[in-house]
């Protein structure tokens, strides 16, 4: 040895193993870092867990030993950088998936999602729903283990979205009045039977539809970078509202939080399926729609398709055109009503609600800042969801959660110690 002090920062000269020990809390953060797309490279990994180089080298190292990461092999640097090349991160396109369900009025359909909400396959859709809960969701999670069994994927767990309000912690799905499912069905615990019964691995998970568009939404679409973020979506019938607080989704004391379809926006109008009159729920979704245009529902495709297509192919007629500034209008009062409660600093809109927003944008702003309180003094963001099959995506979010939380916990079973030799 020479007698010259070892030039490296305090902690550098340390074996990888004991820099992976150091840093071993820093494996979920690093994860959720690369898997919403907010550390695309070592460097700014580094930066973000405020850890040393080293220690951020055997944290991805470990991530990537896991089958999460991808670590390019040789540094780069970003056109027009005059920065410290540094080694490219990504999610592994052949690491696990989970299996995430969607169960509407119209139908419901099957995926794998990777981490990034990147969706690997997709099931054919059902159109039939079945009224024994039971049936449909072993229908769907049958068409998943197919999926599964097709692309030889690694499953991390189940996500299963519906729409209806669930009820924590029971997992209750207190009012899938557009399924003929009975108020009040476990559906997390027959999702859960489901799942093991057809020898998949990892925990079940179900939540509201609209609840997940907004955590697919925050994380990987329109609502990145928000950190107060409202959702408001309308799909196949009604109307879900979702909110993210400083990053995390609110679900209220007991998983109840955003009932916005409840919301009066025309005091003399529908009856509401709640015993209400005028409720978003009624008045602003697809089927209210094709009413006020005067179109009866066919039976050839989905109502929310049906209504979708005919502003995009008949807002020119007169009918259609007054049918949908009336449905900007009711949605308008009600968005601007959740300003004055929330104050969000963005609202993303999905389903039939974000071709509302495309066929009269101006319109649709100028109700909210007209009738919010601060509106005339800064607006809010009003934008369209980005994501295709968000509730899909959604779903996959919350089977990768536990994986998110802890990486080693989830996919290293604790009897089984690893061997693999993470490098720095």
């Amino acid at each position: 040895m020479s007698g010259k002090a070892d030039p490296r920062p305090a902690g550098e000269g340390t074996t990888s193993r004991t820099r992976l020990d150091r840093g071993r809390g820093a494996l979920g953060p690093a994860l959720e870092l690369v898997h919403t797309g907010r550390a695309p490279t070592r460097a700014v990994l580094t930066a973000e867990l405020g850890v040393t180089r080293a220690t951020a080298g055997a944290v991805a190292a470990e991530l990537e030993a896991l089958g999460l990461i991808r670590v390019d092999a040789r540094p780069g640097a970003a056109a027009g950088s005059q920065g410290r090349p540094s080694h490219r991160l990504s999610v592994a396109e052949d690491g696990p998936v989970a299996l995430a369900a969607q169960v509407h009025a119209d139908g419901f359909r099957a995926a794998l999602v990777g981490l990034g909400g990147r969706i690997v396959a997709t099931a054919p859709g059902c159109e039939v729903v079945d009224a024994d809960p039971a049936k449909v969701l072993g229908s769907v999670v049958a068409a998943g283990a197919e999926l599964l069994r097709e692309t030889g994927r690694r499953c991390v767990g189940a996500g299963l979205a519906v729409p209806s309000a669930v009820a924590e912690p029971e997992g209750l799905a207190l009012n899938p009045l557009h399924l003929a499912w009975p108020a009040g069905a476990p559906v997390r615990e027959i999702f859960a039977e489901q799942v093991r019964a057809a020898g998949l691995q990892g925990p079940a998970f179900a939540a509201n539809d609209v609840n997940l568009i907004a955590l697919a939404e925050h994380r990987h679409g329109a609502g990145r970078g928000s950190r107060d973020l409202l959702c408001v979506a309308t799909g196949h019938r009604g109307v879900g509202g979702a909110l993210v607080l400083d990053g995390r989704l609110h679900s209220g004391s007991s998983g109840l939080a955003l009932e916005v379809g409840h919301l009066t926006v025309n005091p003399e109008g529908r009856p509401c399926h709640c015993g209400s009159r005028g409720c978003l729920d009624v008045e602003a979704d697809p089927l209210a729609l094709l009413t006020a245009a005067g179109r009866a529902p066919g039976p050839e495709m989905s109502l929310l398709k049906q209504a979708e297509d005919l502003i995009r192919g008949q807002y020119h007629q007169p009918d259609v055109r007054t049918a949908t500034e009336a449905l900007i209008d009711r949605l308008g009062l009600g968005l601007a009503g959740l300003v004055n409660i929330l104050n969000p600093d963005r609202i993303i809109l999905g389903g039939l609600h974000r071709t509302l927003l495309e066929a009269d944008p101006d319109r649709l702003r100028a109700v909210v800042a007209d009738r919010s309180l601060w509106g005339r003094s800064g607006g809010v963001p009003i934008l369209p969801c980005t994501l295709d099959h968000n509730s899909l995506v959604g779903a996959g979010e919350l089977a990768w959660q536990p994986v998110l939380d802890d990486p080693l916990g989830a996919l290293v079973p604790e009897d089984r110690p690893t061997d693999r030799k993470p490098t720095s």
